[in-house]
Protein backbone atom coordinates (compact mmCIF):
# COMPACT_ATOMS: atom_id res chain seq x y z
CA UNK A 1 0.00 0.00 0.00
CA UNK A 2 1.65 3.18 -0.72
CA UNK A 3 2.38 5.81 1.71
CA UNK A 4 -0.14 8.22 2.83
CA UNK A 5 -0.38 11.15 5.08
CA UNK A 6 -2.88 11.09 7.59
CA UNK A 7 -5.67 14.04 7.93
CA UNK A 8 -3.95 15.15 11.07
CA UNK A 9 -0.41 13.79 12.10
CA UNK A 10 2.07 12.71 9.87
CA UNK A 11 3.43 8.75 9.32
CA UNK A 12 4.34 7.11 12.23
CA UNK A 13 7.43 5.85 12.55
CA UNK A 14 7.91 2.06 12.88
CA UNK A 15 8.90 0.79 16.28
CA UNK A 16 12.18 -0.86 16.74
CA UNK A 17 12.51 -4.61 16.61
CA UNK A 18 13.53 -5.55 20.22
CA UNK A 19 10.88 -3.32 21.65
CA UNK A 20 8.21 -5.43 19.65
CA UNK A 21 9.72 -8.93 20.49
CA UNK A 22 9.88 -7.91 24.25
CA UNK A 23 6.09 -7.48 23.77
CA UNK A 24 5.82 -11.05 21.53
CA UNK A 25 7.41 -12.65 24.60
CA UNK A 26 5.20 -10.91 27.27
CA UNK A 27 2.32 -11.58 25.24
CA UNK A 28 3.58 -15.52 24.45
CA UNK A 29 3.79 -15.54 28.43
CA UNK A 30 0.73 -14.24 29.17
CA UNK A 31 -1.25 -16.62 27.13
CA UNK A 32 0.48 -19.75 28.44
CA UNK A 33 -0.94 -18.46 31.82
CA UNK A 34 -3.99 -17.72 30.66
CA UNK A 35 -4.17 -21.51 29.45
CA UNK A 36 -3.03 -22.88 32.70
CA UNK A 37 -6.12 -21.20 34.11
CA UNK A 38 -8.35 -22.57 31.58
CA UNK A 39 -7.57 -26.02 31.89
CA UNK A 40 -8.02 -25.63 35.70
CA UNK A 41 -11.30 -24.14 34.87
CA UNK A 42 -12.55 -27.95 32.89
CA UNK A 43 -14.67 -29.68 34.78
CA UNK A 44 -18.29 -30.44 34.68
CA UNK A 45 -20.04 -29.24 31.85
CA UNK A 46 -23.19 -29.07 33.49
CA UNK A 47 -22.21 -26.46 35.83
CA UNK A 48 -23.40 -22.43 34.13
CA UNK A 49 -19.89 -20.83 36.25
CA UNK A 50 -17.62 -23.33 34.80
CA UNK A 51 -19.07 -22.53 31.14
CA UNK A 52 -18.78 -19.12 31.35
CA UNK A 53 -15.26 -19.51 33.57
CA UNK A 54 -13.84 -21.50 30.26
CA UNK A 55 -15.61 -18.84 27.72
CA UNK A 56 -13.70 -16.23 28.86
CA UNK A 57 -10.43 -18.23 29.18
CA UNK A 58 -11.15 -19.03 25.77
CA UNK A 59 -11.74 -15.17 24.29
CA UNK A 60 -8.75 -14.21 26.22
CA UNK A 61 -6.57 -16.74 24.55
CA UNK A 62 -8.36 -16.23 20.72
CA UNK A 63 -7.52 -12.10 21.88
CA UNK A 64 -3.68 -13.25 22.76
CA UNK A 65 -3.19 -15.30 19.82
CA UNK A 66 -4.44 -12.70 17.25
CA UNK A 67 -1.91 -9.69 19.20
CA UNK A 68 1.12 -12.30 18.79
CA UNK A 69 0.45 -12.70 15.01
CA UNK A 70 -0.37 -8.49 15.03
CA UNK A 71 3.23 -8.37 16.59
CA UNK A 72 4.76 -10.71 14.88
CA UNK A 73 3.44 -8.71 11.41
CA UNK A 74 4.06 -5.30 12.87
CA UNK A 75 8.17 -6.59 13.80
CA UNK A 76 8.18 -8.13 10.39
CA UNK A 77 6.57 -5.64 8.65
CA UNK A 78 3.84 -5.72 5.40
CA UNK A 79 4.22 -9.38 3.94
CA UNK A 80 4.05 -8.91 -0.43
CA UNK A 81 0.70 -9.37 -2.12
CA UNK A 82 0.50 -12.90 -2.99
CA UNK A 83 0.81 -13.23 -6.80
CA UNK A 84 -1.79 -15.52 -9.14
CA UNK A 85 -1.19 -18.66 -9.47
CA UNK A 86 -0.69 -19.83 -13.25
CA UNK A 87 -3.97 -21.38 -14.53
CA UNK A 88 -4.61 -23.50 -17.37
CA UNK A 89 -6.40 -21.22 -20.46
CA UNK A 90 -9.92 -21.19 -19.86
CA UNK A 91 -9.58 -22.53 -16.06
CA UNK A 92 -11.02 -19.70 -13.57
CA UNK A 93 -8.70 -18.82 -10.80
CA UNK A 94 -9.59 -20.15 -7.64
CA UNK A 95 -9.04 -18.33 -4.16
CA UNK A 96 -6.16 -19.54 -1.81
CA UNK A 97 -7.78 -22.20 0.87
CA UNK A 98 -4.48 -22.39 2.68
CA UNK A 99 -4.90 -20.89 6.81
CA UNK A 100 -4.99 -17.33 7.77
CA UNK A 101 -1.46 -16.11 8.82
CA UNK A 102 -2.94 -13.07 10.03
CA UNK A 103 -7.22 -11.93 10.18
CA UNK A 104 -5.75 -8.09 9.28
CA UNK A 105 -5.81 -6.77 5.95
CA UNK A 106 -5.09 -3.01 4.24
CA UNK A 107 -6.57 -1.39 1.46
CA UNK A 108 -6.70 2.72 0.17
CA UNK A 109 -8.66 3.49 -2.05
CA UNK A 110 -7.77 6.16 -4.94
CA UNK A 111 -10.79 8.64 -5.15
CA UNK A 112 -8.88 10.40 -8.26
CA UNK A 113 -7.97 7.38 -10.10
CA UNK A 114 -11.21 5.41 -8.85
CA UNK A 115 -8.37 2.57 -8.23
CA UNK A 116 -7.92 0.55 -5.76
CA UNK A 117 -4.91 -1.32 -3.91
CA UNK A 118 -5.23 -4.50 -1.39
CA UNK A 119 -3.16 -6.07 0.88
CA UNK A 120 -2.74 -10.15 0.12
CA UNK A 121 -4.56 -10.71 3.98
CA UNK A 122 -7.31 -8.64 2.36
CA UNK A 123 -8.43 -10.61 -0.15
CA UNK A 124 -8.49 -13.93 1.85
CA UNK A 125 -10.35 -12.13 4.28
CA UNK A 126 -12.95 -11.56 1.69
CA UNK A 127 -12.34 -14.89 -0.23
CA UNK A 128 -11.26 -12.76 -3.08
CA UNK A 129 -9.02 -14.27 -5.90
CA UNK A 130 -5.84 -11.92 -5.90
CA UNK A 131 -5.97 -12.57 -9.73
CA UNK A 132 -8.89 -10.42 -9.91
CA UNK A 133 -8.86 -6.56 -9.55
CA UNK A 134 -9.72 -5.10 -5.96
CA UNK A 135 -12.99 -3.76 -5.45
CA UNK A 136 -13.71 0.09 -5.64
CA UNK A 137 -15.44 1.63 -3.09
CA UNK A 138 -18.61 1.70 -5.45
CA UNK A 139 -18.09 -2.15 -5.08
CA UNK A 140 -17.66 -2.97 -1.95
CA UNK A 141 -21.46 -2.73 -0.87
CA UNK A 142 -21.74 -5.77 -3.38
CA UNK A 143 -19.94 -8.21 -0.67
CA UNK A 144 -21.60 -7.04 2.31
CA UNK A 145 -24.75 -8.58 3.60
CA UNK A 146 -27.87 -6.61 2.60
CA UNK A 147 -28.89 -5.08 6.27
CA UNK A 148 -25.47 -3.87 6.56
CA UNK A 149 -24.84 -2.23 3.55
CA UNK A 150 -26.59 1.14 5.01
CA UNK A 151 -23.74 0.54 7.47
CA UNK A 152 -21.33 0.73 5.72
CA UNK A 153 -22.51 3.52 3.32
CA UNK A 154 -22.80 5.90 6.43
CA UNK A 155 -19.58 5.45 7.50
CA UNK A 156 -17.80 5.47 3.77
CA UNK A 157 -19.63 8.90 3.33
CA UNK A 158 -18.97 10.43 6.79
CA UNK A 159 -15.65 9.68 6.13
CA UNK A 160 -14.99 11.23 2.72
CA UNK A 161 -17.09 13.85 3.11
CA UNK A 162 -17.04 14.98 6.79
CA UNK A 163 -13.28 13.59 7.72
CA UNK A 164 -14.27 11.36 10.04
CA UNK A 165 -12.39 8.50 11.29
CA UNK A 166 -13.94 5.28 10.26
CA UNK A 167 -14.47 2.79 13.18
CA UNK A 168 -16.99 0.20 12.30
CA UNK A 169 -18.28 -3.61 11.78
CA UNK A 170 -20.45 -5.29 9.05
CA UNK A 171 -20.86 -8.76 7.76
CA UNK A 172 -19.69 -9.69 4.45
CA UNK A 173 -20.71 -13.02 2.28
CA UNK A 174 -18.13 -14.98 0.72
CA UNK A 175 -17.87 -16.65 -2.50
CA UNK A 176 -18.40 -20.04 -0.78
CA UNK A 177 -21.61 -18.39 1.27
CA UNK A 178 -20.12 -17.86 4.54
CA UNK A 179 -20.95 -15.16 6.38
CA UNK A 180 -18.46 -12.82 8.25
CA UNK A 181 -17.78 -10.51 10.65
CA UNK A 182 -15.14 -7.46 9.25
CA UNK A 183 -13.91 -4.57 11.61
CA UNK A 184 -12.90 -1.54 9.76
CA UNK A 185 -10.69 1.60 10.82
CA UNK A 186 -9.56 3.87 8.37
CA UNK A 187 -8.91 7.69 7.96
CA UNK A 188 -9.58 10.05 4.76
CA UNK A 189 -6.19 10.94 3.02
CA UNK A 190 -5.20 14.69 2.34
CA UNK A 191 -3.45 16.55 -0.03
CA UNK A 192 -1.81 19.70 0.70
CA UNK A 193 -4.99 22.18 0.03
CA UNK A 194 -6.85 19.61 2.72
CA UNK A 195 -8.67 17.97 -0.23
CA UNK A 196 -9.77 14.29 0.27
CA UNK A 197 -7.48 12.21 -2.43
CA UNK A 198 -8.24 8.76 -0.93
CA UNK A 199 -9.17 6.69 2.58
CA UNK A 200 -7.10 3.79 3.33
CA UNK A 201 -8.64 0.88 5.76
CA UNK A 202 -7.35 -1.73 8.22
CA UNK A 203 -9.69 -4.53 8.05
CA UNK A 204 -10.16 -7.21 10.79
CA UNK A 205 -12.03 -10.55 10.41
CA UNK A 206 -13.02 -10.49 14.25
CA UNK A 207 -15.78 -13.46 13.41
CA UNK A 208 -14.50 -15.77 16.18
CA UNK A 209 -14.04 -12.79 18.50
CA UNK A 210 -17.64 -12.43 18.44
CA UNK A 211 -18.43 -16.20 18.78
CA UNK A 212 -16.52 -15.72 21.81
CA UNK A 213 -17.71 -13.32 22.99
CA UNK A 214 -21.53 -14.55 22.51
CA UNK A 215 -20.35 -17.83 24.13
CA UNK A 216 -19.37 -15.28 26.95
CA UNK A 217 -22.75 -13.31 27.03
CA UNK A 218 -24.67 -16.61 26.52
CA UNK A 219 -22.74 -18.73 29.32
CA UNK A 220 -23.17 -15.25 31.72
CA UNK A 221 -26.88 -15.25 30.98
CA UNK A 222 -27.41 -18.91 31.65
CA UNK A 223 -25.19 -18.46 34.74
CA UNK A 224 -27.77 -15.72 36.04
CA UNK A 225 -30.61 -17.42 35.66
CA UNK A 226 -29.32 -20.42 37.71
CA UNK A 227 -28.07 -18.42 40.34
CA UNK A 228 -31.91 -16.54 40.15
CA UNK A 229 -33.37 -19.77 40.02
CA UNK A 230 -31.30 -21.05 43.22
CA UNK A 231 -32.11 -18.03 44.85
CA UNK A 232 -36.07 -18.47 44.56
CA UNK A 233 -35.47 -22.21 45.87
CA UNK A 234 -33.65 -21.11 48.48
CA UNK A 235 -36.47 -18.46 49.51
CA UNK A 236 -39.16 -21.15 48.88
CA UNK A 237 -37.26 -23.63 51.09
CA UNK A 238 -36.46 -21.22 53.59
CA UNK A 239 -40.07 -20.02 54.04
CA UNK A 240 -41.78 -23.15 54.95
CA UNK A 241 -38.67 -24.27 56.97
CA UNK A 242 -38.66 -20.84 59.38
CA UNK A 243 -42.70 -21.35 59.58
CA UNK A 244 -42.56 -24.95 60.87
CA UNK A 245 -39.43 -23.92 63.65
CA UNK A 246 -40.75 -22.86 67.03
CA UNK A 247 -41.31 -19.01 67.17
CA UNK A 248 -39.22 -18.92 70.36
CA UNK A 249 -34.97 -18.35 70.12
CA UNK A 250 -32.76 -18.59 72.19
CA UNK A 251 -34.35 -20.27 75.94
CA UNK A 252 -37.41 -21.32 76.88
CA UNK A 253 -38.56 -22.47 80.29
CA UNK A 254 -41.95 -24.59 80.29
CA UNK A 255 -44.48 -25.26 81.59
CA UNK A 256 -45.17 -21.54 81.84
CA UNK A 257 -46.80 -22.12 85.42
CA UNK A 258 -45.51 -24.74 88.30
CA UNK A 259 -42.65 -26.35 89.00
CA UNK A 260 -40.31 -28.80 88.08
CA UNK A 261 -39.91 -26.71 84.87
CA UNK A 262 -37.65 -27.45 81.84
CA UNK A 263 -34.68 -24.79 81.24
CA UNK A 264 -34.77 -25.45 77.18
CA UNK A 265 -32.69 -24.36 74.13
CA UNK A 266 -32.29 -25.13 70.59
CA UNK A 267 -30.47 -24.55 67.52
CA UNK A 268 -31.05 -25.39 63.54
CA UNK A 269 -27.05 -25.24 61.86
CA UNK A 270 -27.65 -25.16 57.86
CA UNK A 271 -25.79 -26.91 55.80
CA UNK A 272 -22.24 -25.36 55.31
CA UNK A 273 -21.76 -26.87 51.61
CA UNK A 274 -24.09 -24.36 50.25
CA UNK A 275 -26.32 -27.18 49.43
CA UNK A 276 -29.93 -26.75 48.96
CA UNK A 277 -31.59 -26.37 52.37
CA UNK A 278 -33.04 -29.81 53.86
CA UNK A 279 -35.75 -30.53 56.34
CA UNK A 280 -34.94 -31.47 59.74
CA UNK A 281 -36.53 -29.58 62.77
CA UNK A 282 -37.01 -29.74 66.31
CA UNK A 283 -39.79 -27.84 68.77
CA UNK A 284 -41.14 -27.81 72.03
CA UNK A 285 -44.53 -27.05 72.79
CA UNK A 286 -46.25 -26.80 76.03
CA UNK A 287 -49.55 -29.24 76.22
CA UNK A 288 -53.40 -28.56 77.07
CA UNK A 289 -53.00 -30.70 80.27
CA UNK A 290 -49.29 -28.82 81.62
CA UNK A 291 -47.17 -31.47 79.80
CA UNK A 292 -44.11 -30.76 77.44
CA UNK A 293 -43.91 -32.15 74.05
CA UNK A 294 -40.34 -31.98 72.81
CA UNK A 295 -39.39 -33.52 69.10
CA UNK A 296 -36.75 -33.24 66.42
CA UNK A 297 -36.93 -34.80 63.22
CA UNK A 298 -36.49 -34.68 59.36
CA UNK A 299 -37.32 -35.90 55.82
CA UNK A 300 -35.59 -37.48 53.46
CA UNK A 301 -34.49 -35.02 50.29
CA UNK A 302 -34.49 -31.55 49.95
CA UNK A 303 -35.77 -28.15 48.12
CA UNK A 304 -39.42 -26.74 48.63
CA UNK A 305 -41.38 -29.33 48.30
CA UNK A 306 -39.67 -31.09 51.48
CA UNK A 307 -39.62 -28.09 53.38
CA UNK A 308 -43.27 -27.46 52.74
CA UNK A 309 -43.75 -31.38 53.87
CA UNK A 310 -41.93 -30.72 57.16
CA UNK A 311 -44.03 -28.11 57.64
CA UNK A 312 -47.39 -29.91 57.10
CA UNK A 313 -45.68 -32.93 59.23
CA UNK A 314 -44.86 -30.61 61.87
CA UNK A 315 -48.13 -29.49 62.39
CA UNK A 316 -50.27 -32.55 62.27
CA UNK A 317 -47.59 -33.68 65.21
CA UNK A 318 -48.56 -30.80 67.06
CA UNK A 319 -52.30 -30.81 66.52
CA UNK A 320 -52.48 -34.23 67.36
CA UNK A 321 -50.33 -33.82 70.66
CA UNK A 322 -52.37 -31.38 71.94
CA UNK A 323 -55.42 -33.81 71.28
CA UNK A 324 -53.82 -36.11 73.93
CA UNK A 325 -51.68 -38.68 71.94
CA UNK A 326 -49.46 -40.55 73.04
CA UNK A 327 -45.80 -40.76 71.38
CA UNK A 328 -46.26 -44.06 69.99
CA UNK A 329 -49.77 -43.61 68.92
CA UNK A 330 -47.96 -40.06 67.39
CA UNK A 331 -45.47 -42.02 65.42
CA UNK A 332 -47.96 -44.65 64.08
CA UNK A 333 -50.34 -41.53 62.67
CA UNK A 334 -47.09 -39.56 61.37
CA UNK A 335 -46.27 -42.48 59.63
CA UNK A 336 -49.87 -43.12 57.92
CA UNK A 337 -50.16 -39.31 56.84
CA UNK A 338 -46.50 -39.82 54.72
CA UNK A 339 -47.93 -42.72 53.08
CA UNK A 340 -51.25 -40.75 52.77
CA UNK A 341 -49.64 -38.13 50.66
CA UNK A 342 -49.45 -37.79 47.53
CA UNK A 343 -45.88 -37.23 47.02
CA UNK A 344 -44.76 -40.06 49.40
CA UNK A 345 -42.01 -39.41 51.34
CA UNK A 346 -39.16 -41.01 54.56
CA UNK A 347 -38.89 -39.68 57.62
CA UNK A 348 -37.43 -39.87 61.16
CA UNK A 349 -38.33 -38.23 64.19
CA UNK A 350 -38.36 -38.42 68.25
CA UNK A 351 -41.18 -37.52 70.48
CA UNK A 352 -40.76 -36.99 73.82
CA UNK A 353 -43.72 -36.31 76.10
CA UNK A 354 -42.58 -34.58 79.40
CA UNK A 355 -45.05 -34.86 82.77
CA UNK A 356 -43.88 -32.48 85.21
CA UNK A 357 -45.67 -33.74 88.18
CA UNK A 358 -44.14 -36.91 88.65
CA UNK A 359 -40.79 -36.04 86.49
CA UNK A 360 -41.80 -38.81 83.66
CA UNK A 361 -40.06 -38.77 80.16
CA UNK A 362 -42.43 -40.82 77.78
CA UNK A 363 -40.99 -41.31 74.43
CA UNK A 364 -40.87 -43.34 70.85
CA UNK A 365 -38.79 -42.88 67.86
CA UNK A 366 -39.50 -43.45 64.63
CA UNK A 367 -35.87 -44.51 62.97
CA UNK A 368 -34.06 -41.71 64.77
CA UNK A 369 -30.88 -41.58 66.61
CA UNK A 370 -32.27 -42.16 70.75
CA UNK A 371 -32.13 -39.15 73.31
CA UNK A 372 -28.93 -38.85 74.98
CA UNK A 373 -29.54 -38.50 78.93
CA UNK A 374 -26.45 -36.86 81.03
CA UNK A 375 -26.41 -37.41 85.15
CA UNK A 376 -23.96 -36.16 87.29
CA UNK A 377 -20.90 -35.33 84.54
CA UNK A 378 -21.06 -38.52 82.34
CA UNK A 379 -23.95 -39.53 79.59
CA UNK A 380 -25.51 -42.40 78.16
CA UNK A 381 -27.79 -43.15 74.87
CA UNK A 382 -31.75 -44.43 76.48
CA UNK A 383 -32.43 -47.45 74.86
CA UNK A 384 -34.67 -47.02 72.75
CA UNK A 385 -38.23 -49.15 71.39
CA UNK A 386 -38.92 -50.37 68.39
CA UNK A 387 -39.67 -47.94 65.26
CA UNK A 388 -38.96 -48.01 61.76
CA UNK A 389 -38.97 -44.91 59.20
CA UNK A 390 -41.80 -43.02 59.16
CA UNK A 391 -43.23 -43.80 55.40
CA UNK A 392 -40.79 -47.24 55.01
CA UNK A 393 -43.39 -49.69 56.13
CA UNK A 394 -47.48 -49.31 56.20
CA UNK A 395 -48.98 -50.42 59.06
CA UNK A 396 -46.22 -50.37 61.59
CA UNK A 397 -46.37 -50.09 64.95
CA UNK A 398 -44.22 -47.85 67.17
CA UNK A 399 -43.16 -49.20 71.00
CA UNK A 400 -42.71 -46.57 74.02
CA UNK A 401 -40.45 -46.02 76.61
CA UNK A 402 -40.19 -44.37 80.03
CA UNK A 403 -37.43 -42.37 81.81
CA UNK A 404 -37.97 -40.86 85.45
CA UNK A 405 -35.54 -37.76 85.59
CA UNK A 406 -34.14 -36.41 88.35
CA UNK A 407 -33.14 -32.49 89.03
CA UNK A 408 -30.07 -31.23 87.15
CA UNK A 409 -30.53 -33.96 84.26
CA UNK A 410 -29.80 -32.92 81.00
CA UNK A 411 -31.87 -34.44 77.70
CA UNK A 412 -30.44 -33.76 74.36
CA UNK A 413 -32.24 -34.75 71.42
CA UNK A 414 -30.32 -34.30 67.91
CA UNK A 415 -30.79 -35.07 64.02
CA UNK A 416 -27.99 -37.02 61.91
CA UNK A 417 -27.01 -34.15 60.21
CA UNK A 418 -24.30 -33.22 62.94
CA UNK A 419 -21.44 -34.88 61.28
CA UNK A 420 -20.61 -36.29 57.36
CA UNK A 421 -22.40 -38.95 55.78
CA UNK A 422 -18.83 -41.18 56.11
CA UNK A 423 -18.74 -41.30 59.59
CA UNK A 424 -22.49 -41.88 60.19
CA UNK A 425 -21.72 -45.08 57.86
CA UNK A 426 -19.15 -46.40 59.64
CA UNK A 427 -21.41 -45.93 63.31
CA UNK A 428 -24.06 -47.78 61.29
CA UNK A 429 -21.96 -50.81 61.45
CA UNK A 430 -21.44 -50.20 65.11
CA UNK A 431 -24.86 -49.42 65.83
CA UNK A 432 -25.83 -52.80 67.32
CA UNK A 433 -23.46 -51.81 70.37
CA UNK A 434 -25.87 -49.33 71.19
CA UNK A 435 -24.06 -46.10 69.56
CA UNK A 436 -23.12 -43.80 66.54
CA UNK A 437 -20.29 -41.86 65.95
CA UNK A 438 -22.34 -38.68 66.67
CA UNK A 439 -23.52 -40.19 69.84
CA UNK A 440 -20.23 -40.71 70.84
CA UNK A 441 -18.82 -37.26 70.18
CA UNK A 442 -21.84 -35.59 71.96
CA UNK A 443 -21.07 -37.95 75.21
CA UNK A 444 -17.54 -36.94 75.67
CA UNK A 445 -18.89 -32.87 76.20
CA UNK A 446 -20.50 -34.09 79.32
CA UNK A 447 -18.18 -32.67 81.78
CA UNK A 448 -19.01 -29.89 79.74
CA UNK A 449 -22.45 -29.84 80.06
CA UNK A 450 -22.17 -30.58 83.53
CA UNK A 451 -20.35 -27.27 84.31
CA UNK A 452 -22.90 -25.53 81.62
CA UNK A 453 -25.42 -23.62 84.06
CA UNK A 454 -28.32 -23.14 81.34
CA UNK A 455 -29.14 -25.11 78.61
CA UNK A 456 -28.37 -22.16 76.29
CA UNK A 457 -24.52 -22.95 77.20
CA UNK A 458 -24.70 -26.53 76.53
CA UNK A 459 -26.16 -26.14 72.91
CA UNK A 460 -23.37 -23.40 72.66
CA UNK A 461 -21.18 -26.19 73.21
CA UNK A 462 -22.31 -28.26 70.92
CA UNK A 463 -22.18 -25.94 67.93
CA UNK A 464 -18.65 -25.02 68.35
CA UNK A 465 -17.95 -29.00 68.02
CA UNK A 466 -20.22 -29.67 65.36
CA UNK A 467 -20.87 -26.26 63.45
CA UNK A 468 -17.42 -26.44 61.53
CA UNK A 469 -17.47 -26.96 57.35
CA UNK A 470 -17.01 -31.04 57.94
CA UNK A 471 -20.93 -31.71 58.17
CA UNK A 472 -22.83 -31.46 54.73
CA UNK A 473 -26.19 -31.24 55.83
CA UNK A 474 -28.42 -29.43 57.86
CA UNK A 475 -29.00 -30.39 61.70
CA UNK A 476 -30.82 -29.65 64.85
CA UNK A 477 -30.09 -30.07 68.25
CA UNK A 478 -32.43 -29.16 71.30
CA UNK A 479 -31.18 -29.59 75.19
CA UNK A 480 -33.63 -29.71 78.08
CA UNK A 481 -32.53 -29.41 81.68
CA UNK A 482 -34.71 -30.24 84.83
CA UNK A 483 -34.50 -27.20 86.82
CA UNK A 484 -36.13 -27.59 90.85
Amino acid sequence: MPPHVSADRSPAQPPRGGSVDALISQARRLRGEVDAVRRDAEGDASDPRGRWERALCDLALRQLNDLDEHLAQLRDGPPPVPAAPAAEPGTPAVPSRGPLLSRVGSAEWNLLTDEAAWSGELFLILGRDPAVPPLTLDELPSVVLEEDRPRLTAMVTDCLVDARPIDGEFRIVRPDGAVRAVHMMGEPVLDADGGTTSMWAVLRDVSELRLSQSAVRETRDSLHRHRRRTQTEHRLAVEPQEAALPPWRGSLRLPRRGRPRLDLAAHHLPSPTGTPIGADWYDALELSDGDTLLSVGGLTGRGPGVASGTALLLGALRGMAMAGARPGQLMTWLDQLLDATVQPALGSAVCCRYRPATRTLTWARAGHPAPLLFRGGTGRILDAPDGVLLGAAPGASYGQAEETLETGDLLLLHTDGLVPRRESARSSAAETEGSTATAHRLLDLAPRFAAARRAQECVRTVVEEFGGTGREDDACVLVARVTS
